[in-house]
């Protein structure tokens, strides 16, 4: 632990949350975003979602006003690019071929969750603007005493990005897309503003799975049993199986959230002629976002992907009054299926002077490329041409 400030006003910089309280923490995020909740980042600490085996160190900076806590940023020092989803491979690559240390690095992000939020967390009753600076800048300032090869702000929120952008850091944008409510009354009232062939598609698939007899049901994270929380995690496990190896997340994990947070979280089942689910889709949400993050089944079944990973969704949201609905990266199947275009942002700080002046010209190229890809991939939108908000459809 490090510790630096004034006499009323410290830094502090440690390796777990165990020592702060769920309170003290929350009271920065308002407890609105869930994935910077105490609950939440201190289960991936508690059980066993990172330090030596997943290349994920966790380093709290914490801003104290004499005992209170004023601020925060969590952050980790990374030996790998494993579970960013801001991808900086080749930006490793030159510095191997350079003969230079790319790793370790220091990364504020949320492990394994590439969802928009705040990474500088202040409490509302502080100056925003003042606290944020003053902790980006007690951040660089480690990374240079660690000799880190850089510091990277990843997904965070459009505010954010232009207080970074200000004081110097490097900008990154992505592509996501994101569902938005426009005072939907149902599904039927946001199909009505789609093409009929965009709406007749939508519509085949949902009877797709209907017609195969499969019935969902979304749950609170709350109401599962240890048995329905065991076959959440084999559905999770098995999606990375297939694709890309390791899992991350523990089976304790999502045991424990259901315990500590499980009114934020959301598990839509799906059921076939078994008692037993045979798929499922695991979805958090705020006061006003739903976030789409993990999907996996036993049983292939035509378009049950969307139904329950898409279309639940957007029903929850439309039910329950949430505003947006972001199901995760990449994914242009999404596009037709109503999730707009969205940027998104990084902001990147880079030790040595060479490379920082090559990323930034790289960068410049690729930030044109997105922001124009990103445009013009809204063409692929469902909604009816001249209707800037689907839900006029007189």
């Amino acid at each position: 632990m490090s510790e630096t400030g004034t006499d009323t006003v410290s830094v502090e910089v440690r390796d777990t949350l165990s020592d702060i309280t769920a309170a003290s923490w929350n009271a920065l995020t308002e407890g609105n975003n869930p994935f910077t909740r105490y609950e939440f980042l201190h289960a991936l600490e508690t059980t066993g979602c990172l330090g030596e085996k997943k290349g994920w160190y966790p380093r709290y900076f914490l801003v104290f006003e004499q005992d209170d806590l004023i601020a925060a940023c969590p952050t980790y020092v990374k030996t790998n690019s494993y579970g960013e989803f801001v991808f900086d491979w080749a930006w490793a690559d030159a510095y191997e071929r350079n003969g230079l240390p790319y790793y370790p690095k220091l990364i504020s992000a949320i492990p394994y969750t590439p969802a928009t939020g705040n990474r500088l967390l202040v409490r509302h009753d502080q100056n925003q603007a003042a606290l944020t600076t003053a902790l980006q800048r007690t951040i660089i300032g480690f990374c240079q005493e660690q000799s880190y090869s850089g510091m990277h702000w990843l997904f965070v929120t459009p505010r954010e990005h232009e207080l970074l952008e200000k004081d110097g850091l490097m900008t990154r944008m992505d592509c996501q897309y994101h569902w938005h409510n426009r005072d939907y009354q149902d599904f039927d009232h946001f199909l009505a503003g789609c093409t009929s062939k965009r709406r007749k598609t939508i519509r085949r698939e949902r009877r797709h799975v209907t017609d195969a007899d499969i019935r969902l049901e979304a749950r609170a994270g709350s109401t599962l049993s240890k048995e329905e929380w065991r076959y959440v995690h084999q559905f999770y496990t098995s999606t990375f199986d297939q694709k890309w190896g390791s899992a991350s997340l523990t089976r304790r994990f999502f045991e424990t959230i259901g315990e500590t947070m499980g009114e934020d979280t959301l598990i839509v089942f799906a059921y076939h002629t078994e008692e037993h689910p045979i798929a499922a889709s695991i979805m958090f949400k705020s006061s006003d976002t739903l976030y789409g993050r993990f999907w996996g089944c036993s049983e292939e079944h035509h378009s049950l992907h969307f139904e329950a990973c898409y279309y639940q969704g957007i029903e929850y949201c439309i039910r329950h009054g949430l505003k947006n609905f972001e199901p995760g990266a990449q994914g242009e199947h999404k596009i037709t299926r109503g999730f707009e275009p969205t940027l998104t942002y990084s902001s990147h700080w880079i030790s040595h002077e060479g490379f920082r002046k090559a990323i930034q010209n790289y960068l410049n190229e690729e930030t044109q490329h997105v922001q124009q890809r990103c445009e013009g991939l809204t063409e692929l939108l469902p909604f009816k041409q001249g209707i800037e908000d689907p839900t006029n459809i007189s």
